[in-house]
């Protein structure tokens, strides 16, 4: 009667890793086949873009704003448009859309708060930061994906209502080239820049509801309290309050300015422009030092 052979113990099959393949020291033998390459600002971007599409908060705010916009812009255009009083005092019909844009403009802010600050309060951005310790490059992915999201949907929707508003109101002046401009172009990077510093401001804060507050603050508080200052001794501060409150700098693309002095021109884009950057070295200061 002959015994059972015992099997003789297989050498573990050797693993071939793609080309480009680490091979790790702490285990002999293996090779991971996962490439590794030195991440750069490309796959941060593509990580930011990811994370704000597939969010149904970025859908409901963009698509209430856009039809904020649209809605009060076209309504603004038929009422006007149906008057049958003269002409709009030698205005164009570009400035109808002023009401829709400053309304919308509260769904930018919340959208660019929400960017960064529901990172904070969900503790998702512990594992942004794993994947991508470096922080700066993390703030302007975020900001680069953020700010050509707003711009892209502000100039669609503006472009749009700006369109059909000219082609209802027919008693209304002939927009210039400069007008169509500003009209468009410039007051989407106003909103665009405006949603940027929204979003600086809860990578700051860390706290979605303090940061939104803040900044409805910072869009309000200065027309408010200027609407009761009646004291002649705060003359100068009411009307640089005026002067350099949001609404006003907003309707200046539309040269439809709350007084006679103070920025003009594209001075408001280069006004909240400066603020931005100065807001933006400020938030990555604030990163380099805090903790996650």
């Amino acid at each position: 009667m002959s015994t059972p052979q015992t099997p003789m113990p297989q050498a573990p099959p050797e693993w071939q890793g793609a080309p480009g393949a680490s091979y790790h020291p702490g285990h002999p033998g293996y090779t991971s086949p996962i490439p590794v390459v030195r991440t750069h600002l490309g796959h941060a971007i593509a990580s930011e873009w990811t994370k704000i599409r597939s969010v149904r908060s970025t859908m409901w705010t963009l698509g209430v704003f856009m039809l904020l916009v649209v809605g009060i812009g076209l309504l603004a255009g038929v009422l006007v448009g149906d008057s049958s009083e003269g002409d709009l005092g030698g205005e164009s019909a570009l400035a109808l859309g002023f009401f829709g844009l400053l309304l919308g403009s509260m769904c930018v802010i919340t959208l660019g708060v929400l960017t960064t600050a529901s990172e904070y309060g969900t503790g998702m951005i512990r594992t942004t930061m794993t994947a991508c310790p470096s922080r700066g490059r993390v703030l302007t992915a975020k900001a680069i994906v953020f700010f050509t999201l707003a711009f892209t949907v502000t100039l669609v929707s503006a472009g749009f209502v700006a369109l059909v508003q000219v082609s209802l109101v027919t008693n209304a002046r002939e927009p210039s080239g400069a007008e169509w401009l500003k009209g468009t172009v410039g007051v989407s990077l106003y909103i665009a820049l405006l949603g940027l510093l929204s979003l600086l401001v809860g990578s700051i804060i860390r706290h979605s509801a303090g940061a939104i507050t803040i900044m409805i603050a910072a869009v309000l508080a200065p027309l408010v309290i200027a609407l009761f200052m009646f004291s002649s001794s705060l003359e100068g501060l009411r009307t640089a309050l005026f002067e350099y409150s949001i609404p006003n700098q907003l309707s200046i693309f539309y040269a439809n300015s709350l007084s006679e002095s103070g920025p003009s021109g594209w001075d408001p884009l280069w006004i909240i422009l400066g603020v931005t950057a100065v807001t933006f070295a400020g938030a990555v200061a604030l990163q380099e030092k805090r903790d996650v």
